[in-house]
């Protein structure tokens, strides 16, 4: 081939990548690339605003269907959850055993003292109140007397908290132990009382100091006065006791009159006042 066409080809070849490479074109091309990205942007700006428009018509759609009522206010804030949800006693001997301690037709707001169990799953629900400003106790025991027994005490502590305390009755001494089984703790003083309530498994491991539930116990009643969270001697001398082991698997209704309602029920006062009676209507000789 001659130098001549030599020469036209590479021309030819040279020329578009030098064209390319020109600091004309370059700047050519930034400036119509600037140019083409502009007009991009401007017809991506509709979009992007119609975008905008659209989900703050949506959001102020949704806020007013979400929080206003038909005629366009507000809802109400909803009323605080109840923190304690008052114990039931038409359950008592139904759905649940229950033990009154009191004047007669006491319920858990008026009764000296008040206990209820019941089973749920593997738990025995227990709810316990007292007239009381200190605490209120529940102990199982293998006898009617104090010591050795498992006690679950609620204890009204200076910061006006209601805890959920275990104890081991040592002889008259009851001692704290650091292992708690209860679960699901609830309490509240109110009205000078001591309430709450709480769940502890029926079956435990074995622990000479927590009591397997599903055996039968004799059930010991107390509640006294608290200084600075800590529990003291009990409020009368002679704390009552239910009168048989009782059985979580069986649901009773059991009234026990206080002090000041057993006088004219014992049958020494019974026997008094039909003496008196037959007395006065046969009239003396």
């Amino acid at each position: 081939m001659s130098p001549l066409r030599w020469g036209a080809w590479l021309l030819l070849l040279a020329g578009p990548a030098a064209a390319s490479a020109s600091p004309a074109d370059e700047s050519g091309g930034a400036r119509g690339g600037g140019r083409g990205d502009g007009e991009r942007g401007s017809r991506d700006e509709p979009q992007r605003q119609h975008h905008d428009s659209s989900y703050g018509t949506f959001a102020s759609e949704f806020y007013d269907l979400r929080y206003l009522s038909e005629e366009g206010y507000p809802f109400p804030t909803a009323p605080p959850v109840d923190p304690f949800a008052k114990i039931r006693v038409d359950d008592c001997g139904k759905t649940k055993g229950c033990f009154r301690y009191g004047k007669p037709g006491c319920n858990a707001e008026t009764c000296d003292y008040f206990l209820s169990y019941r089973r749920i799953g593997a738990d025995v629900e227990f709810e316990l109140s007292a007239d009381t400003d200190g605490w209120v106790a529940v102990g199982f025991s293998s006898d009617k007397k104090m010591g050795g027994d498992d006690v679950m005490a609620c204890v009204h502590d200076d910061n006006g908290r209601v805890r959920i305390q275990h104890f081991y009755n040592v002889g008259q001494w009851a001692k704290e132990i650091q292992r708690n089984p209860a679960r699901d703790e609830e309490g509240i003083f109110e009205n000078n009382r001591v309430t709450c309530r709480f769940k502890r498994p029926v079956y435990v491991p074995r622990d000479e100091t927590i009591v397997d539930l599903h055996l039968s116990w004799y059930y010991l009643f107390a509640w006294g006065p608290a200084i600075q969270g800590s529990i003291t001697r009990h409020d009368i001398d002679s704390p009552p006791v239910s009168e048989r082991v009782v059985s979580i698997y069986k649901y009773e209704d059991i009234f026990m009159p206080s002090a000041a309602y057993q006088t004219f029920s014992s049958p020494f006062c019974l026997l008094l006042i039909v003496a008196l009676t037959f007395y006065l209507l046969m009239g003396t000789p």
